[in-house]
């Protein structure tokens, strides 16, 4: 603990895997043990999060209850290292994880050290297939088609020869092929998922104190993951988030994203920033970060200097607490070469050290950086249902060393558009589909966006409603800028492919439409057609080309360059009253990217100046007002800056450096800077 204080911790999080700490035998609780840790973080001036462990439950409730085991494909269950390795929705699981969560809180709700609780851990990160859960599954779509003649239709199983005659027809996920039976397969995990959170949440708020807060740890690559459902139920949004680290930072020569959610170069770690802010448009909780090299053969700790990179890059996205895993590596568990603040002997070493400058740094400025909200000049709109279908089907796919396999996929092409607003300085706010209108209703105003956020990028948005794409074409009759991106308005909420020219329903407003499209096997170069639209030498379209064709009274901005693509427009766009309506049929590479992103937002910010090379900045407002601006250097290389304004470097607050002050950037440095 007294290493904690002075490496600047000031939280920790405790007992995520200890159900059986609690409770040895059905029944026989032991519940002391914690408060001796309780109070030793105390005195060192540390809260405490205390975790319910409802994920992995003991050995003795598998024993007595079998039927709560989660099943994987083909019945097979999970191993006891898996989590989370329960079928959630039995009620004999629930019975008992209630007991234990009633006596944990009841016992610590007191402790001045216990700042709030975490329920459940990495939720949606696999699907759940027990016999039960199927059985829930098919009783949910009772209440929803009511017969299954509503379904044959609905899903258009006639077309395929397997029309249900009865609902003990319908066939196990395992074998499904069927998009819509996927679509309606997923939504149904989601929910399970955001009841199993807000039943947990219900309890602890019976017995907890008003000023302790809820949260759970959210793995943005689950399977059936919904952030913005799962947020709901809770009172602040908490993210586990992985980095491809050391040279997997290096910028620009940053790789792209893996599958399994690990994200490679500093655009995917403010990425994943923005969506965990995303969750509830609100500052969140990193729980857990950097490599997870728990592989004796394959371990990255950081370069020198890239933990402090990190800890700002979060904070300045509007992270309120950025949490190292683990304390110090275990030996005896399957992540014993985590990277951990101590190593295995328990002594300080380079982790230590590293970390204890950023806690001392954090410390030092205190309520300086609370409060904040990262700026936005883009909106980004997200929508988990297109990023579970496109997964589920075959989706755009590259060959060879590149080839993208179906996970991932909308990942991909969200991520294109992103990391061009990052390379060019220009920050984002996601939106989820889900918070700007839901069931048939605004949840936000057209209007209301426009003044906040005049463009909004929307790319991949495979599966939309009706109600949705309404409210996009009201947001550029307000005034926005609105931009479709690839695989965009293609389907209804049901995955049924609309029978109208795409992009469905905002045809008229791009002035554009396709109705061929390809997967591209390489990428087909691109060039400017439009002297306003500068594109750089070696711009391409990637992975996936729509054949659009732009009507004369649309503006024709970028070009193919091949002898069958060539005959298509890759970047349209079309004036809308006090609005504009883009197309882009392709997913960008970084150079077309950059040159879309600096055509919707002209450089008038000088701070955007600084981006060249390995420098890239950041941005906030804080609760005064003033502005956050961080400044970083992604590589091996000392860089010399000098500044757009006077601005206040934070670790020498009362020194205000005029405009033209040089700076110098180490290897792997970051400076922050308040004006």
């Amino acid at each position: 603990m007294r290493l904690m204080h002075e490496a600047g911790f000031s939280v920790m999080r405790v007992t995520e895997p200890a159900w059986l700490r609690w409770e040895l035998e059905d029944g026989q609780f032991t519940l002391d043990w914690l408060q001796p840790v309780l109070d030793a973080a105390l005195a060192q001036g540390m809260g405490t999060v205390l975790s319910l462990p409802t994920p992995e439950p003991p050995p003795w409730l598998a024993r007595k209850h079998p039927e709560i085991a989660a099943r994987r494909q083909h019945g097979e269950s999970w191993g006891r290292v898996s989590q989370p390795v329960t079928d959630v929705t039995n009620q004999g699981f629930r019975f008992h994880a209630e007991r234990m969560i009633r006596q944990v809180v009841g016992r610590y709700r007191d402790h001045r050290g216990v700042i709030g609780f975490q329920v459940d851990n990495l939720s949606g990160a696999e699907i759940f297939r027990s016999p039960g859960i199927f059985e829930a599954f098919v009783e949910s779509l009772r209440q929803t088609y009511t017969d299954v003649d509503s379904i044959n239709k609905e899903w258009g199983l006639v077309s395929w020869g397997r029309p249900l005659s009865t609902w003990n027809d319908l066939w196990a996920p395992d074998t499904n092929t069927v998009p819509q039976y996927d679509m309606a397969w997923k939504r149904f995990q989601s929910g399970v998922i955001s009841d199993f959170v807000s039943w947990q949440s219900k309890i602890i708020r019976e017995t907890a104190r008003p000023d302790q807060f809820i949260t759970t740890c959210v793995q943005y690559a689950d399977a059936a993951g919904d952030d913005p459902g799962v947020a709901r139920q809770v009172d602040i949004t908490s993210g586990t988030v992985m980095f491809d680290i050391r040279d997997g930072l290096f910028f620009p020569e940053s790789g792209t994203p893996r599958s399994e959610g690990v994200h490679a170069g500093p655009w995917g770690m403010t990425l994943a920033a923005d969506r965990a802010y995303s969750s509830r448009q609100e500052p969140f909780l990193l729980t857990q970060t950097a490599s997870p090299t728990a592989d004796p053969i394959m371990n990255a700790p950081c370069f020198d200097g890239q933990w402090r990179q990190l800890a700002w890059a979060m904070i300045s996205r509007g992270a309120r607490m950025v949490e190292f895993r683990n304390w110090h590596a275990l030996t005896w568990d399957p992540e014993s070469y985590w990277t951990s603040v101590l190593p295995h002997d328990k002594l300080p070493g380079r982790v230590f050290e590293q970390l204890s400058v950023v806690g001392e740094e954090l410390r030092s400025l205190g309520s300086a950086v609370s409060g904040l909200i990262p700026d936005a000049q883009i909106g980004l709109l997200w929508s988990n249902p297109s990023s579970w279908a496109l997964d589920f089907q075959s989706g755009p796919r590259r060959t060879g060393e590149e080839s993208l396999s179906r996970e991932g996929v909308y990942d991909q092409i969200v991520g294109s558009f992103y990391r061009g607003a990052f390379e060019m300085g220009v920050s984002v706010r996601i939106l989820h589909d889900r918070q700007i209108c839901e069931g048939g209703a605004d949840l936000v105003a057209p209007t209301e966006t426009v003044k906040t956020l005049p463009v909004l990028v929307v790319a991949g948005l495979y599966v939309a409603d009706d109600h949705l794409i309404d409210w996009l074409r009201r947001y550029v009759e307000a005034g926005g800028h609105l931009v479709v991106g690839p695989r965009s308005a293609v389907t209804d909420p049901q995955v049924r492919v609309r029978s109208k020219a795409k992009p469905a329903g905002l045809t008229d407003l791009l002035c554009a439409s396709y109705q061929e499209m390809a997967s591209l096997e390489a990428p087909v170069t691109v060039e400017s057609c439009a002297p306003g639209f500068p594109v750089l030498p070696g711009a391409q379209g990637t992975v996936w080309l729509e054949g659009l064709y732009a009507e004369p009274e649309a503006q024709v901005l970028a070009t193919y360059i091949h002898p069958h693509f060539g005959r298509y427009a890759t970047v349209v766009t079309h004036r809308v009253g006090h609005g504009r309506a883009t197309v882009i049929g392709t997913v960008p590479d970084p150079n077309l990217a950059r040159a879309l992103v600096q055509w919707l937002v002209p450089p008038t910010d000088p701070w955007r100046s600084l981006v060249s090379g390995p420098v890239t900045i950041t941005s906030a407002t804080l609760g005064d007002g003033r502005k956050l601006r961080v400044v970083y250097n992604w590589s091996w290389i000392p860089v010399v800056i000098q500044l757009p304004q006077p601005a206040r470097d934070v670790t020498l607050p009362d020194s205000l450096l005029p405009s033209g002050y040089e700076v110098a950037l180490n290897p792997w440095d970051v400076r922050a800077f308040v004006q």
